[in-house]
């Protein structure tokens, strides 16, 4: 069953086109990331789905009924925003009963739904705390507990992970994963980090200047994109792209490598200077200029490679991608 239907969406601010033609079916169950860099449209095409924008034109359907003109409260949908946006006078409890008790629900009922999302969100023990007294993390988790007690069908999360640092931000990674797991409900998902989008979706909507470029799960958008964009946007390090000639003399495509796919090799079509290396413990990164272009490569393990050494880089073939003058992938 489809439970999040777009078809044929645009959207202009008044001179302004911010998404064109915009098609995208959510399957129920399905954890579905929006990716692309700023002023992509995702963060637009995420608030039209929760009815806080109005497509210019197209139409939006959600469990099988069209909710163009449904106020935001009937639309069966839970919003986690990048800002936490709690009430600071009510502690963890009250806001996340708040939504239920101006829905009509029994005490029951919303002593029930809280004390089950506070468990899949180890909240037990902050429920009589209050905003200023919990750590961002854990004011991510209320927010998120939030719209879990409103049991919706769709949740919706805006940027969610923003305003955490990198541990935190891991963790609370884990978190959404393992909710999407326990409760089964389509979740869609926006970040401009590609990490993000590659770790917890299903499938990932890879968006570019109010269009869609790519729709698949991260592996095939990683290993087969459409184009040298959605190439360069999903991997971290990005793929390296190079003139073809390096390979083929008198080839005009582009090649594109990724950093995991070069090898040190004495007979490497590719001669570079190392300028720097990244030692990352199990891995490291060397960045080298080959002409006058900067690529890297990623090795497994530690290697101790000086700056300045000379290197000859090889891939293989099968692991090459190429690319047009337009750029889009050629076989």
């Amino acid at each position: 069953m489809t439970a999040l239907s777009l078809k044929n969406i645009y959207k202009s601010f008044g001179a302004v086109e911010v998404l064109k033609d915009i098609n995208i079916e959510v399957e129920e169950g399905e954890f579905v990331v929006f990716v692309g860099p700023s002023g992509c449209g995702k963060s637009t095409l995420l608030r039209i789905i929760a009815g806080l924008e109005d497509a210019t034109s197209g139409e939006v359907n959600i469990g099988g009924n069209v909710v163009n003109t449904t106020p935001p409260s009937k639309r069966g949908i839970a919003m986690v925003f990048q800002s936490y946006a709690l009430y600071p006078h009510l502690n963890v409890r009250g806001n996340m009963s708040l939504a239920l008790k101006q829905e009509g629900h029994s005490k029951a009922e919303i002593s029930s739904r809280i004390t089950e999302a506070s468990r899949m969100l180890n909240l037990e023990d902050y429920l009589d705390r209050y905003p200023s007294e919990l750590s961002g993390g854990q004011r991510q988790r209320v927010a998120i507990g939030r719209a879990i007690v409103r049991q919706p069908k769709l949740f919706l999360f805006d940027e969610p992970l923003s305003n955490l640092d990198a541990a935190l931000r891991m963790n609370t990674r884990l978190e959404i994963a393992n909710l999407h797991q326990q409760l089964g409900t389509s979740i869609v998902y926006v970040t401009h980090d590609q990490t993000e989008a590659m770790t917890l979706a299903d499938k990932i909507v890879v968006l570019r200047a109010g269009r869609v470029e790519q729709i698949g799960s991260p592996m095939e958008l990683y290993n087969n994109p459409i184009n040298q964009f959605v190439a360069g946007f999903l991997g971290s390090p990005s793929m390296n792209f190079l003139s073809a000639e390096t390979v083929t003399p008198g080839d005009t495509r582009t090649l594109g490598i990724r950093p995991e796919d070069l090898v040190l090799s004495a007979e490497g079509p590719i001669e570079a200077t190392v300028q720097h290396v990244e030692h990352l413990g199990g891995d490291t990164n060397v960045i080298a200029m080959t002409g006058d272009k900067q690529i890297t490569a990623r090795f497994f393990g530690q290697h101790d490679i000086p700056a300045g050494q000379q290197v000859a880089l090889g891939f293989a073939q099968e692991k090459a991608r190429y690319f047009d003058a337009n750029g889009m992938r050629q076989a």
